[in-house]
């Protein structure tokens, strides 16, 4: 029963939230009324359906400087996880398509978080531009760098444009290692199902080093190992 009530609870906390959000969106520019909604929004999609999330590493988010958090997805669930795992401000990193949806691309774009173009060529290369600027203004951005969902849990290779937002922002990148989102949420289910949830946040990767900025096939791999690790480690 809970499995069948849990997407029912997302649309309907969604639509009773939302008439806050507009007014979130008139009276705090910054977006960070409507991001602590999102927080309350994941909170209560967490209580309904069951889910035990289990946190570590709350130590190694850095305090007072730019910062991305790349974390690996194998399922629509890793949201309303992440959302509840930073207890910090931050953004999405989004992919532009959502945006163009009712009444969520009003909440997106309010909150601040970033779409980015999937297309290449120069469009992409603004967004990644953008996205880095934010950073560097002080935002913490998430990304999630396989670019879509895993379905099976594995982790599959990184693409770059996550990791160049990072190293453009000359920022450390967080590796955050989430485990068992794809047994509570497969991909292309909407059965939610009970059970536990790990977010590991592992040590920052930096994308400078003494002689200056570290090739991006670098930091990748020490992102993509990282999380592997943890991964690995919890199985």
């Amino acid at each position: 029963m809970r499995a069948i009530l849990t997407p029912i609870i997302v649309l309907l906390t969604f639509m009773l939230l939302f008439p806050a959000v507009l007014i979130a969106s008139l009276v705090n520019a910054s977006g960070n009324w409507i991001h602590r909604l999102g927080r309350l929004w994941a909170k209560i999609i967490i209580k309904t359906s069951g889910v035990k999330i289990d946190v570590q590493g709350h130590r190694h988010i850095p305090v007072g400087q730019p910062v991305v958090f790349a974390c690996n997805h194998a399922s629509q669930y890793d949201i309303p996880v992440v959302l509840e795992a930073l207890p910090i401000q931050f953004r999405f990193v989004v992919k532009q398509e959502l945006f163009r949806l009712p009444l969520l691309g009003f909440g997106l774009r309010h909150a601040g978080y970033i779409p980015v173009d999937r297309s290449g060529g120069k469009a992409a290369m603004r967004s990644l531009q953008k996205a880095a600027k934010k950073v560097t203004e002080g935002t913490p951005i998430v990304i999630f760098p396989e670019g879509t969902r895993s379905a099976d849990g594995r982790l599959m290779p990184f693409k770059m444009g996550g990791i160049l937002i990072a190293i453009k922002a000359s920022c450390p990148i967080v590796p955050v290692a989430i485990t068992g989102s794809h047994k509570v949420l497969p991909k292309g289910s909407i059965r939610v199902r009970p059970g536990r949830i790990r977010i590991t946040i592992g040590l920052p990767v930096q994308t400078v080093g003494p002689e200056g900025p570290i090739s991006k096939e670098i930091v990748t791999k020490k992102v993509w190992d990282s999380i592997s690790a943890c991964l690995n480690k919890e199985q």
